[in-house]
C-alpha cells in the first residue's frame, strides 16, 4: 500500500460537497483552512502538491440566486464565472498564511486532447510547481460545452496527475473507499483496502450514485483510477469531510488504494516510444553523448531536419550514422527546427523573431 508521505508529487481532488455546505450554499471555510494545513505540511516534507477543485458553480449559483434545481448550460456558465473568482480567492486566503503562492488553472478536455495545448499546459504547470506555487485546477465551466468538457473532476484530476507526472492521486470524496456494492443500499457491501488490478468484476461493482452537489459517482472514480495507474500513478479514494483529511489518510483512515505497476516517468516514456514518428532530426556525436547522460536535445546538436511536423508531434532521433536512437515530442515545427538547427539556444529569438524554448525536445518528452 502506498504511503502518502512517500509521494514526490501529489494531486488532490476536492469535490463540491466537501467545499460547499449543501444547505446554505456557503463555503466550508473551517474545513478549507484545515486542508491548507495539510498542504503546508506536505510541502514541508518536500512533496509537490496540485489541487483539482470543484465548487465554482456551487458557489456562484448561490450568489446569483439560481436555487437548487437543474441549471441550463448558460446558467451553469454564468454561475461558474462568478464562483471561480470566489473559489480562487478562498484558496489564496487559506494558503497565504503558510507562505504558499496559489495559481488558478482553468482547462477543458480539448487542452489534453490537443497535443500542442497539452504540452503548453504541462509546461505551465511544471513551471509553477518548480517555482513553489500550488496550482488550483478546475474545468473551465464558463466556456466548456458537452463536446469539450471532462464532465467530472475525478477524470480531470486523473488527467492532471498524468500531465504533471504525479506518483499519487487522492480523491477526497463523500465515501471512504471503493465498495463491492453501494453501502447505502446493501448492508453486506465490503470496502476494498487495496486494488492491484481493475478487473471486469471490479468494474461491474461500480455504481452511479453521487452526492447532491457533485457529478461524480463510483464509475467516474474507477475511470480515473484506470487513467492514473496506467500512467504509473497510485490513486486513493477516501472520505474527505473530516478536518485535515490528508493527515487522517496518512494516519490510517479508511481508503481504497489502486496500485500502479510502474512509475510515472517510465510510463510516459513508454507512451512516447509507442507513438509513430512523423519526422526526423539527425544529431551530431556530441548531442548523442549528451542525451545518453540525461540531457535535453538542444538545437546546436542537430545537423538535419526531415519531414513535416508540428509542435507536440513525435519525431525520430537519428545518430550521425542514420540509426534511430529514440524518439521525442518536438517543441518546434519542422520549419522552425530547420531554421534553428546548429545554432545556440541564445540565438533562437534572433533567428525566429520571437522567443522560444531552449530545448527542441525536453528530456522528459524523450524515449531513447
Amino acid at each position: 500500500m502506498a504511503a502518502l508521505t512517500d509521494a514526490r508529487r501529489l494531486v488532490v481532488k476536492i469535490g463540491s460537497a466537501l467545499l460547499v455546505d449543501r444547505l446554505t450554499g456557503a463555503l466550508r471555510a473551517g474545513w478549507l483552512a484545515s486542508l491548507a494545513q495539510d498542504v503546508a505540511w506536505l510541502k514541508g516534507q518536500g512533496t509537490d502538491v496540485v489541487l483539482v477543485s470543484s465548487g465554482s458553480i456551487a458557489l456562484g449559483r448561490e450568489v446569483l440566486g439560481l436555487g437548487r434545481g437543474p441549471l441550463a448550460l448558460e446558467q451553469s456558465q454564468a454561475a461558474a464565472a462568478v464562483g471561480q473568482i470566489r473559489l480562487a480567492r478562498a484558496y489564496e486566503e487559506v494558503l497565504a498564511p503558510h507562505d504558499i503562492t496559489t495559481a488558478q488553472i482553468l482547462v477543458t478536455l480539448e487542452d489534453s486532447a490537443n497535443r500542442r495545448r497539452y504540452l503548453n499546459s504541462r509546461a505551465t504547470l511544471e513551471t509553477l510547481i518548480n517555482l513553489g506555487a500550488v496550482p488550483i485546477v478546475n474545468e473551465n465551466d464558463t466556456v466548456a460545452t458537452d463536446e469539450i468538457r471532462f464532465g467530472d473532476n475525478d477524470r480531470l484530476a486523473a488527467q492532471i496527475a498524468v500531465t504533471v507526472g504525479a506518483d499519487q492521486l487522492i480523491l477526497l470524496s463523500d465515501v471512504d473507499g471503493f465498495y463491492s456494492a453501494n453501502p447505502a443500499d446493501d448492508p453486506a457491501a465490503t470496502r476494498f483496502g487495496v486494488i492491484d488490478r481493475i478487473t471486469p468484476q471490479i468494474e461491474a461493482m461500480a455504481g452511479d450514485a453521487g452526492s447532491g452537489l457533485s457529478k461524480g459517482g463510483m464509475k467516474t472514480k474507477l475511470l480515473a483510477a484506470k487513467t492514473a495507474v496506467s500512467a504509473g500513478c497510485a490513486m486513493a479514494i477516501t472520505e474527505g469531510s473530516v478536518l485535515r483529511p490528508l493527515t487522517a489518510l496518512s494516519q490510517g483512515a479508511n481508503a481504497t488504494w489502486f496500485t500502479a505497476q510502474t512509475d510515472p516517468q517510465a510510463a510516459r516514456k513508454g507512451w512516447i516510444a509507442a507513438m509513430k514518428p512523423i519526422g526526423t532530426v539527425t544529431l551530431d556525436a556530441g548531442a548523442v553523448t549528451a542525451l545518453s547522460r540525461g540531457k535535453s536535445l538542444l538545437p546546436a546538436g542537430i545537423t538535419a531536419v526531415s519531414g513535416t511536423f508540428g509542435r507536440g508531434d513525435a519525431i525520430a532521433l537519428l545518430g550521425p550514422d542514420g540509426a534511430v536512437i529514440g524518439s521525442g515530442l518536438s517543441r518546434y515545427t519542422a520549419r522552425e527546427a530547420g531554421c534553428i538547427k546548429g545554432h545556440q539556444s541564445s540565438e533562437i529569438e534572433t533567428i525566429l523573431g520571437y522567443p522560444g524554448r531552449a530545448a527542441l525536445i525536453h528530456r522528459d518528452d524523450m524515449a531513447l
